[in-house]
């Protein structure tokens, strides 16, 4: 391929909380997306007050990194009063406001529009963006990038990139959760549960087991496919494209998206910091990115995953890029905490952890430059400074101190047991 063709393109990563926000920043995002308090596809993330926001936003750009905010529910009648004032908000928030609004529903466009005038307006997978004529459309309402719809393939977008303006741009998502359903846009939620996907409250029942009843023999559960108890038929593979940063930048795509709103900071360090690498390597020379492959593979392996797929990139995906016989991750590595203060005068870190851990583990620090240094645990205190052998309760405020250094913002991750 041709490097002087395409650009280097921007990693976009997901953050649900200003503590992930600052992880991404930290582990090599050049943008971040996140959602307020309103308007966004993931009700049950963490979310961000305007306070939170506002700090996310200045972190973000000191670091030279650029924050998008997600407006992108498909707005009922209910909705729109509230919009003008959210967007407002937006625009005004201090020290200064987000980069791009990203947004899926044409009323909302129009609102933030009119609102905010000078906004940079991204247009979500949610709009079932699949042509190039729907990218024209958009860019002449003020547009200035489209999400495609995961539905497309390379040669697909490769089209669209072919019949759009140059300065339009395309982003595209390359790992995370697939939805079942076109462009995620999914009813099965608030069919069984009441909570609307498109709303931000979905509860993922495409991970549940199914099975077919005919309709004269009431109680009868006739297997869907692979085992006599049902199937998980709906539950699609995670998508993963590590291995094919090549032909995504030749796609001429301008922004590799990762999926996962309500990851964890484990993840987000996983993912920003691999693809990062995958990137900046690809770049510096394709013989340096051959190289590295396994490396990217083992690391992207050690986040919880489904299976991975390259989803419908290649083609029209088919049986296998469903799971149907479990609806369980692969869970190789337990998520510790982010070192949030080293004490200059113990050595000593302090996280808020996320899973229990005791003195005499071996773990391992996560660094933001592609590291992993394997360390022990030597002691433990609560944050009063009572020592502990282990911190058994969820979110506990504990200070480690460990066989060699970590500073701020660096991950501890452990590998399970087994």
């Amino acid at each position: 391929m041709s490097m002087t063709r395409r650009k280097k393109p921007e990693l976009l990563i997901p953050a649900g909380s200003l503590e992930v926000l600052k992880t991404a920043v930290i582990f090599g995002a050049d943008a971040v997306y996140i959602g307020g308090e309103a308007f966004g596809l993931r009700a049950k993330a963490k979310n961000f007050s305007p306070a939170e926001m506002a700090e996310g936003i200045a972190f973000a750009h000191a670091a030279g990194v650029k924050v998008y905010v997600t407006a992108n529910i498909l707005a009922h009648n209910e909705d729109l009063g509230e919009a003008a004032a959210y967007f407002e908000e937006l625009r005004d928030m201090k020290p200064e406001p987000c980069d791009a609004l990203i947004i899926s529903d044409p009323g909302l466009f129009a609102i933030a529009r009119e609102v905010w005038p000078q906004a940079e307006i991204h247009i979500s997978t949610q709009a079932n963006n699949t042509n190039y004529g729907t990218y024209l459309f958009w860019w002449k309402q003020g547009a200035k990038r489209v999400v495609s719809a995961r539905e497309l393939s390379l040669a697909e977008i490769r089209f669209i990139r072919e019949h759009i303006p140059g300065e339009m741009e395309i982003e595209s998502f390359v790992q995370g959760s697939m939805c079942i359903s076109y462009s995620g846009r999914c009813l099965l939620s608030n069919y069984f549960t009441g909570r609307d996907a498109n709303h931000g409250e979905c509860t993922h029942p495409c991970r549940w087991k199914y099975a077919v009843v005919e309709e004269t023999r009431p109680g009868e559960y006739m297997p869907v496919y692979e085992n006599k108890r049902g199937t998980y038929i709906f539950n699609s593979k995670d998508l993963c494209m590590i291995e094919h940063i090549p032909e995504l930048v030749e796609a001429g795509i301008d922004s590799l998206k990762v999926e996962g709103r309500m990851k964890n900071a484990l993840y987000v360090a996983t993912m920003a910091r691999t693809y990062r690498r995958a990137i900046d390597d690809f770049f510096a020379s394709e013989e340096m990115y051959r190289s590295n492959g396994e490396w990217y593979r083992a690391e992207i392996a050690k986040c919880t995953y489904r299976q991975y797929t390259t989803g419908f990139y290649f083609g029209k995906a088919d049986e296998n890029t469903q799971i149907y016989d479990n609806s369980t991750y692969v869970n190789e590595y337990i998520y510790l905490g982010i070192v949030e203060e080293l004490s200059a005068e113990t050595g000593m870190v302090r996280i808020e952890q996320r899973n229990k851990f005791s003195v005499g583990d071996e773990i391992e620090i996560m660094k933001p430059d592609g590291r992993n240094a394997a360390v022990k645990v030597e002691a433990m205190s609560d944050e009063n400074g009572a020592p502990m052998e282990s911190c058994p309760h969820a979110r506990q405020t504990v200070w480690v101190k460990l066989s060699q250094p970590a500073v701020q913002y660096e991950v501890l991750r452990m590998q399970k047991a087994g």
